[in-house]
């Protein structure tokens, strides 16, 4: 059973958001070994310079590096990385675990993006669309792909 970490920068708040979370990770258990853990946001004034900017995201890829494993592949969640289809997805999994690769690590940065050392350790940088999405919504978003590649993995009817 593969293991997968979502590391996160920010903490759920919102009562929509950790009934979603809680569901998907319940419907995830038969599947993988889930473990969910965050970090922090590093708090910002209004009109933040941009020297500002990279010394928050700089303290908050400390925060994470401190808790990557040691092993396993990293996937990073970047409006740079590569789109992929859900299919693509669960295929990229399966390469994954026929690699050996029993761990992964899906990243997901704050509202002001990541610091650029996290995305060089990336085994692969992925990104869910070209739109913007609110970093709360996009860990949804990433656990429900997770779960449809699973399913897709399965063979089962939850992908039409």
């Amino acid at each position: 059973m593969q293991r997968v970490n979502l590391l996160c920068v920010g903490r759920l708040k919102e009562r929509f958001y950790t009934e979603a979370e809680a569901e998907y990770a319940k419907r995830l258990s038969r599947f993988c070994s889930l473990e969910i853990r965050e970090v922090p946001e590093y708090r910002l004034g209004d009109a933040p310079s941009p020297a500002e900017v990279a010394r928050a995201l700089s303290a908050e890829a400390d925060a994470v590096e401190a808790l990557l494993p040691k092993a396993g592949a990293l996937i990073a969640l970047c409006i740079e990385g590569r789109e992929l289809s859900s299919p693509a997805l669960a295929e990229k999994l399966e390469e994954f675990a026929g690699g050996g690769v029993s761990r992964l690590t899906f990243l997901i940065g704050g509202s002001m993006g990541m610091d650029p050392r996290l995305k060089a350790r990336a085994d692969l940088k992925l990104s869910m669309s070209p739109m913007t999405f609110p970093h709360h919504l996009a860990r949804i978003m990433l656990l429900e792909q997770i779960y449809r590649a699973y399913q897709i993995q399965a063979g089962t009817r939850y992908h039409k």
